[in-house]
């Protein structure tokens, strides 16, 4: 019986390891401000482990027809705040294909068609963000 307490005990615990998403109603920096979204580099499709790695912060009317090298086609999950849309491109300046995020959790954009046969994980090029 203490066997099985102890593999559970550690199942728990790894399992709070695991990153979770934030709640679309909770979204804020680490001020405390309130956030339109927030774009994470990785994702699983294990929906209680997406959501991971390093993170961009979108603040409400933030508009980035060009990403920075570092996060341009690097987005695999992300967030977007209660009452507030994100929309983004595949391309830079505006360009290629277009989606408009509204609020929720996208836990894998490996789901989202782009076009006929793609989709839009690693493919953000330029955001827009709403509130």
């Amino acid at each position: 019986m203490k066997a099985f307490i102890v593999v559970l005990l550690a199942a728990l615990c790894f399992k709070g390891l695991n990153a979770q998403c934030p709640e679309p109603n909770t979204l804020q920096d680490a001020e405390g401000n309130k956030l339109c979204a927030r774009m994470f580099e990785d994702s699983s499709y294990y929906n209680d482990q997406s959501c991971q790695g390093k993170y961009l912060n979108v603040y409400p009317g933030e508009d980035y027809p060009i990403m920075t090298w570092v996060w341009n086609n690097r987005v695999s999950s992300l967030v977007v705040a209660k009452s507030c849309s994100l929309t983004v491109w595949s391309k830079t300046k505006k360009q290629g294909n277009k989606k408009k995020f509204s609020a929720g959790i996208v836990y894998n954009l490996k789901n989202v068609k782009k076009g006929l046969f793609g989709n839009w994980n690693d493919s953000i090029s330029g955001y827009y963000c709403t509130c």
